[in-house]
């Protein structure tokens, strides 16, 4: 076999790599900042965790690290340029840099271990990795404890190196250098005639990247025997495809949003894949068939909803070709509510009242102009306290009789081959037209009275006419050959050729009508509203209309803000109050203080488990405030954490269910 000249890669410990003298890592200028937040960090430390606990033989692959030797040194010493890597290097130091600091006063022996770790051999005053010269000098004053050099400046090493320092006790310590210990990545050394940025660019982009459902396929299998995989494949992986086809992608996104109750991001490539993990961290064999087994019902279950032909009752199948109108969205909550309804805890009336309760959710507020986004998550959480909670949840988000009047006559008239067909009483609309009564282009001899030709309307007229055009009191249903009789005609000659020959009642009606202008289009569209309202009611219980509040669970950070317009929402709804808070920061900050006087067993205690954010002491420098003299709320996360610290002390609290956002009109403009 012919070995490559230029490029050198092992398999290698991390620790152990790190650990050995000959390893001086520098990062190069064209290198972007240090960007890891706590998230990351969250995810890192929970991944060490998980392999300390493993086997002696299950180890952690953290990708590769790309670098190249330095040969511009005067002294000649060795160093390698980190070409691929940074993010996660710089991570380890600082979570190594916080384990040090921990044991140096209590375990000698670890604590020399780990400072081979992250200081140079020669040079104890320097740091294994040295960043960008822009920001090295901070980060070694973190790393080496040496605030006096510049560490009190605000940063993300400072960050999260405060975030490890909390989050790991003295008494874990062991734990974390047993998992520290048990990381690998391939170490790809390149020589003079590599081209490191073609190799860079292989690495991270060479072909499609992996869809979120290949990774989750991945990472079932991975670990596995050879004869375990094909077993795992051929009875539960095979149906799930099968039943999903192209959909797969959505299943999985939608099981997740069922199975959590959240929402599940798709923003970048691996936003599903990410919950799956975070929902199932380890699947060893006994729990991956239990697991694989509720992927599969659950799938049989999609293949329903995709074709709702597939379902054994008639009823269902029909509310399913309905609830299909208006795409699949709502899928995660009809899963939770047919998967119940096949292991015989929801009846097939009850069943059939929860889908159509969902489609007047969504119809109505279409018609009022609210968003169907970001809905299905709240229910599915509310309807795993039962039916009842359900319809609450329901009643409260759809909008009143009276606001759905209003849009009835004045908007245009959403799904109208649907709205107009189950108010004729027809199930399948599809050899049917959507004819305008009033047209949309009115020919100059076009007369509503058979009198006045369309040509000598005034210009409100004609203007008042064609803001109707499109509303219910304007549209019918007609067979197509009656259709075409009415095409172009004025509305006498429509209403004896056509109106008057069709059999569906919608336009049977009109042919008693003498004429047609406004005033017919608004008495027709308030008695069909009427007829509406019936067929597409709100649930009979607390009829709230919500001003599009968001539940606090399904509120997320917005990405950034145009200057000047960091309002991101215009108030906050806690429990019956109404707060003027506009961003994460002051919500994070009221939200405790108020928990800390109304619940402060549950901070206590969500502290505790999450190590953070409430201490006992000032133990590090940034931004604090006082609970009360002996306990302090840190203020220095970033504010995806912060949101995330509040979503989960309010659940702690049980009170998640009461607090409520209302997204500004830029929250809402923004990705």
């Amino acid at each position: 076999m012919v070995s490559a000249t230029n490029v050198d890669a092992n398999a290698v410990n991390t620790v152990g790599w790190l650990s050995s003298p000959g390893t001086n890592i520098v990062v190069p200028v064209y290198q972007r900042q240090y960007r890891w937040d706590i998230g990351g960090c969250e995810q890192l430390l929970a991944d060490i965790r998980a392999v300390a606990d493993a086997d002696e033989r299950t180890m952690h692959f953290i990708g590769s690290i790309l670098s190249a030797a330095n040969s511009d040194r005067a002294d000649g010493a060795a160093e390698l340029v980190l070409i691929d890597g940074q993010q996660r290097i710089t991570t380890l130091m600082l979570l190594v840099a916080a384990l040090h600091h921990t044991v140096r006063g209590t375990d000698p022996a670890l604590a020399a271990d780990l400072e081979r770790v992250l200081v140079r051999a020669a040079d104890p005053a320097r740091t294994k990795l040295r960043p960008h010269r822009a920001w090295a000098d901070l980060f070694e004053a973190v790393v080496l404890d040496r605030l006096e050099d510049g560490g009190d400046r605000e940063s993300r090493f400072n960050d999260n190196y405060s975030f490890f320092r909390s989050q790991v006790s003295l008494d874990e310590a062991p734990r974390i250098w047993r998992g520290l210990q048990k990381l690998e990545h391939v170490a790809i050394t390149l020589g003079a005639g590599a081209n490191a940025q073609q190799i860079f660019e292989s690495l991270n982009s060479t072909g499609e990247p992996l869809r979120d459902h290949e990774l989750i396929h991945n990472y079932v299998l991975m670990g596995l025997t050879h004869a375990e995989q094909t077993e795992i494949e051929d009875e539960f992986w095979v149906p799930i495809e099968q039943n999903t086809g192209d959909s797969i992608a959505a299943f999985w996104r939608h099981y997740l949003v069922m199975r959590t109750g959240r929402e599940v991001t798709t923003i970048g490539e691996r936003g599903v894949y990410d919950a799956f993990r975070a929902e199932f961290p380890r699947l060893e064999r006994a729990g991956l068939r239990a697991a694989a087994a509720e992927w599969k019902a659950y799938s049989e279950i999609y293949r329903v909803l995709l074709d709702p032909a597939h379902a054994a009752d008639p009823d269902i199948a029909r509310e399913l070709h309905y609830l299909n109108v208006f795409g699949r969205g709502m899928y995660p909550l009809i899963m939770q509510a047919y998967g119940d309804h096949e292991a015989g805890a929801l009846s097939t009336p009850d069943l059939v009242r929860t889908i159509r309760y969902v489609q007047s959710l969504l119809l109505r507020r279409t018609v009022s102009g609210l968003t169907n986004a970001r809905l299905v998550a709240r229910l599915c959480r509310a309807r795993a306290d039962g039916n009842d909670a359900l319809e609450r949840a329901i009643s409260r988000i759809t909008p009143s009789d009276e606001r759905v009047r209003v849009g009835l006559k004045y908007s245009d008239l959403p799904h109208p081959a649907y709205v107009l067909g189950r108010l004729a009483g027809v199930h399948d609309p599809a050899d049917l037209e959507v004819e305008f009564i009033f047209p949309l282009a009115p020919g100059d001899a076009w007369s509503g009275d058979g009198a006045r030709p369309w040509s000598q309307y005034s210009e409100d007229e004609q203007n008042s006419h064609r803001a109707l055009a499109k509303t219910l009191g304007n549209l019918t249903l007609l067979e197509e050959g009656l259709a075409e009789r009415a095409a172009d005609r004025s509305f006498p000659d429509k209403r004896d050729a056509a109106y008057a020959r069709s059999s569906i009642d919608l336009s049977s009606e009109l042919a008693d009508v003498p004429a047609w202008g406004t005033a017919a289009i608004s008495a027709r569209s308030a008695a069909l509203s009427e007829r509406f309202l019936q067929l597409w009611a709100k649930p009979p219980v607390v009829a709230i209309d919500d001003d599009d509040l968001t539940p606090i669970l399904d509120a997320r950070k917005r990405r950034g803000w145009p200057r000047g317009w960091q309002r991101e929402w215009d108030y906050v709804e806690y429990r019956g109050e109404h707060w003027e808070v506009y961003d994460v920061k002051h919500l994070f900050n009221r939200i405790f203080k108020r928990l800390w006087a109304d619940s402060r067993e549950s901070v206590i205690d969500f502290s505790a488990r999450r190590g953070g954010p409430v201490y006992d002491a000032q133990s590090w420098n940034g931004q604090w405030d006082a609970l009360d003299d002996a306990h302090f709320l840190y203020m220095g996360w970033d504010s995806r954490y912060m949101l995330a610290a509040v979503q989960g002390v309010l659940e702690e609290a049980g009170f998640a269910s009461e607090v409520f956002v209302k997204y500004s009109y830029i929250g809402n403009a923004m990705p």
